[in-house]
């Protein structure tokens, strides 16, 4: 039986809940889309629950409908400047001499035994690197000799508060969150190519309320931030400059916006009708331009700060991946290039299949990139267990059996 799988896209701008079919180990397929726009989400943080669970429901409904199936379960996108990370090592002695899953387990039990504040939740447990009996560099040691098993990890979490809100507003609309995963972590599931990320290269996710970083090094995740900047300041800035209402502000946006003033001709005017006017005002695009030009060139400085002070600058060859919905506006490839002084370029989910009408899109890369996850977990879970079947754990088992051991790899990246 085809394995079918949720995806709920929980972003400041839009609610994105998709139902996808597992065709094989490298596609999935469109079944249902519910597209609603957010309500009671800022910043990636839920201020009214109401609203927000109202919102949610509305979205899975559609999906619901698209796709003649009822969602259960399903993950969930998560950002906002409430998520953390911490990079922590674990090791295990090798009773036998020859590495398997549980001594990789305990390795990595022993690496998420770090200080976690009793307010924050573990979301990742990201392997790193693996090293044997001082060997680095080990990609998978399953099977190999050795007496002294390391693992790095990159540790992600987030306020438990926060979550235990989302997983709220989730619930009432009938689902039960399988997995939360961090929106750069989903994103990089559809924009990056393999070798990218072995070559060192960072995803950086521009959505409405957070911009979101994750940094690829030989394959692995080794930073992760999240910024509470997004194209809403841009539409902010916008209103206040030109008199206008938010709604309208986004439009012009869309519609006119351009990322570089000098790119733009002198005599290109559009016409609005700001707060107070009874009559339509021309406006020049320069003048809009020179608006988004500034909040765009804060926003990366901040990214430019943040990759910095990871201390991994020197390790992208690769660049910066952008995606999100803020990086479809023209001309930011060409500002980002100039104050990362690294290769930029823009991405969006590539080779759908089924519904895919409007998901082509930087702005649902997260969202497509929720039900990629899952086929990165059932390739991990294969390389981890050699494909074996799932026992279900009793109640009253309280060894680490090989459920507990698929639960951890379940957490983390190839």
């Amino acid at each position: 039986m085809e394995e079918i799988v949720v995806g709920i896209d929980i972003g400041t701008t839009k609610i994105c809940t998709l139902v996808g079919r597992v065709e094989d180990a490298n596609a999935v397929r469109i079944l249902g889309v519910g597209i609603e726009p957010s309500d009671g989400i800022r910043k990636g943080i839920i201020v009214d629950l109401t609203a927000a669970s109202q919102a949610i429901k509305r979205s899975v409904e559609k999906a619901e409908r698209t796709s003649g199936l009822e969602i259960t379960t399903a993950l969930v996108s998560l950002a906002g400047a409430h998520v953390s990370s911490v990079n922590s090592r674990g090791a295990a002695g090798v009773p036998g001499g020859i590495i398997d899953a549980f001594d990789l387990a305990r390795a990595l039990e022993q690496a998420q035994a770090v200080a976690i504040p009793h307010d924050r939740e573990i979301i990742h447990v990201i392997q790193r690197g693996i090293s044997v009996d001082g060997q680095d560099g080990i990609k998978t040691p399953i099977g190999m000799h050795g007496f002294k098993l390391e693992v790095e990890t990159h540790i992600i979490t987030a306020a438990t508060a926060t979550i235990d809100n989302l997983r709220q507003c989730v619930g009432s609309a009938g689902v039960n969150v399988q997995q939360f995963v961090l929106n750069p972590l989903a994103s990089a599931e559809v924009v990056l190519t393999e070798a990218e990320r072995q070559m060192g290269v960072a995803v950086c996710d521009i959505g409405g309320g957070t911009t979101d970083l994750a940094i690829y090094v030989d394959g692995n995740v080794w930073h992760t931030m999240v910024l509470a900047v997004g194209g809403n300041h841009i539409t902010q800035d916008i209103a206040h400059g030109l008199r206008l209402p938010l709604a309208q502000a986004e439009e012009v946006k869309k519609q006119q916006g351009y990322a570089i003033r000098s790119e733009v001709g002198a005599e290109e005017y559009f016409t609005i009708r700001p707060f107070g006017e009874n009559r339509d005002t021309r406006i020049n695009r320069q003048d809009l331009a020179h608006i988004i030009e500034a909040r765009i060139e804060e926003t990366f400085r901040l990214i430019y700060q943040e990759i910095k002070r990871s201390g991994y600058d020197g390790l992208l060859p690769a660049g910066i991946v952008l995606t999100g919905g803020t990086s479809a506006l023209p001309g930011i490839t060409t500002i980002a290039g100039e104050i990362l002084g690294m290769p930029v370029r823009t991405a969006q989910p590539e080779n759908l299949l089924g519904l895919i009408d409007k998901l082509d899109s930087p702005s649902y890369s997260t969202s497509v990139g929720l039900l990629r996850w899952v086929l990165t977990m059932h390739q991990h879970e294969v390389a981890i267990t050699g494909g074996g079947k799932r026992r279900r754990k009793s109640k009253g088992d309280s060894n680490m059996n090989l459920d507990a051991i698929k639960n951890l790899f379940k957490r983390m990246l190839p």
